[in-house]
């Protein structure tokens, strides 16, 4: 007995001291993280937020090339496209709305986005057009409702006018796809802290500041997909795939959902859209800009889920929602 109680002291003392060297060295090791890579830290929190909400990540081949998507939720199909330079994960902020009222929700990576391939293409809109169609055929989805974010939108809506059939509603949010001076293009290429702080402008009304250090790695995660970026936005100034004088044959519901402070693609291409397709219904976010569905998300999600419900579908017009 007094060998044991003399033993136990000594034991007891070394792992208290392991305990601390350890969370000395992981506090260290997250603190160097956080500082050098801090944008590491936030994929990892859309993961956990992306288990969270019960997506699952799958991969699936069509042709050559590798896609990544993700899928959650059980019901009716919902397809989910991200604009230039996006990932399925901007969508984070809306899916838990949609899951929740019996939707099964699919958010891919285009191809040269988030986790899918990057192969040595042209990445036009025609292009992702064409993987978008693929991966409906791949996932077995006949009519889905698709909501389309941006660039996401323009490929979208061009799916839409080339296999109406294959859409059952269709929403576009901050949407390109017309003839416009875009002026604004070159800020999601940013090289420099100034040029960043320009995009953030552009992109939000009332952007937030961003750390030096925190400046630096998004800015180091742009220049490594920049090239895809690049070649996106060079295809586009082609107008080979504008969609003016296309949106004809587009003729199931459409929803428009758009910033009133967008510069990047502003207000009056989704007035437009609206006109050249009398059947859709066109919702403003007063104070938002190209960010709507997550500046706005709780309202953008609403506003969604409302018109995929509705039978018969909503009347179309022009609704403004005031801002926050």
């Amino acid at each position: 007995m007094v060998i044991t109680l003399m033993t136990a002291k000594p034991i007891k003392r070394h792992r208290i001291r392991n305990f601390f060297i350890t969370l000395i060295v992981l506090s260290a090791i997250g603190g160097g993280l956080f500082y050098w890579r801090p944008t590491k830290l936030g994929v990892i929190t859309q993961a956990y937020t992306a288990w969270k909400i019960g997506l699952v990540n799958h991969e699936v081949n069509l042709g050559n090339y590798r896609i990544h998507y993700m899928v959650a939720g059980q019901g009716k199909p919902l397809v989910l496209v991200h604009g230039l330079a996006g990932r399925a994960e901007n969508w984070l902020a809306l899916i838990p709305e949609f899951t929740k009222n019996g939707y099964q929700v699919y958010a891919l990576d285009l191809l040269g986005y988030g986790r899918s391939q990057q192969p040595d293409v042209d990445y036009s809109i025609a292009l992702e057009t064409d993987i978008l169609r693929q991966f409906l055929d791949s996932q077995n989805l006949q009519q889905p409702d698709i909501a389309g974010w941006s660039m996401g939108g323009w490929i979208s809506l061009k799916l839409a006018a080339e296999h109406p059939e294959r859409v059952d509603r269709l929403i576009l949010m901050d949407s390109a796809g017309l003839l416009y001076d875009a002026v604004n293009a070159e800020a999601l290429r940013p090289k420099t802290e100034a040029d960043l702080a320009h995009m953030f402008a552009v992109l939000s009304p009332n952007p937030k500041p961003v750390p030096s250090f925190v400046a630096r790695d998004i800015l180091h995660n742009f220049a490594v997909n920049d090239w895809v970026v690049g070649r996106a936005l060079d295809s586009m100034r082609t107008g080979r795939d504008l969609m003016d004088n296309k949106m004809q044959v587009v003729t199931m519901p459409v929803l428009i959902v758009w910033g009133k402070e967008d510069i990047l693609t502003p207000l009056s291409i989704g007035e437009r859209m609206r006109t050249a397709m009398p059947q859709s219904l066109l919702y403003v976010y007063d104070g938002t800009g190209h960010l709507a569905p997550t500046d706005r998300s709780e309202q953008v999600s609403k506003t969604v889920v409302n018109f995929l419900k509705a039978d018969p579908p909503l009347a179309s017009g022009v609704q403004e929602v005031a801002g926050q």
